[in-house]
């Protein structure tokens, strides 16, 4: 059954910056884009075993930091090769200056 999970303080993260979040032996990276909105994904590559935390963020991409794929962090979407498998994405909501994912 899914949970809402308190991820981080909003203002732990930068706008168009990411950080790492580990919970219940998974791994996951938590946005903030350019408009001030929080986003959630899987946190490794689905090219290779490499943490995006690494990673460098462009807008509304973050870039793989090992072969420099790039994946659309709102959708998951693979955007540039050689990733071609999209990015799980997670729901977040914001509650009194807290991120929080839904997670499995």
């Amino acid at each position: 059954m899914p949970q809402w999970i308190d991820a981080c303080a909003t203002d732990d993260i930068d706008e168009e910056d990411l950080i790492r979040f580990d919970h219940a032996g998974a791994t996951y990276a938590i946005y903030h884009s350019p408009e001030g909105d929080f986003f959630a994904t899987s946190g490794m590559c689905t090219h290779e075993a490499v943490h995006l935390c690494d990673g460098l963020v462009m807008g509304h991409l973050i870039e793989c930091p090992k072969h420099n794929g790039q994946f659309d962090y709102r959708t998951g979407e693979a955007k540039r090769a050689p990733v071609c498998v999209n990015l799980k994405t997670f729901p977040v909501k914001v509650e009194a200056g807290r991120v929080l994912i839904e997670v499995p």
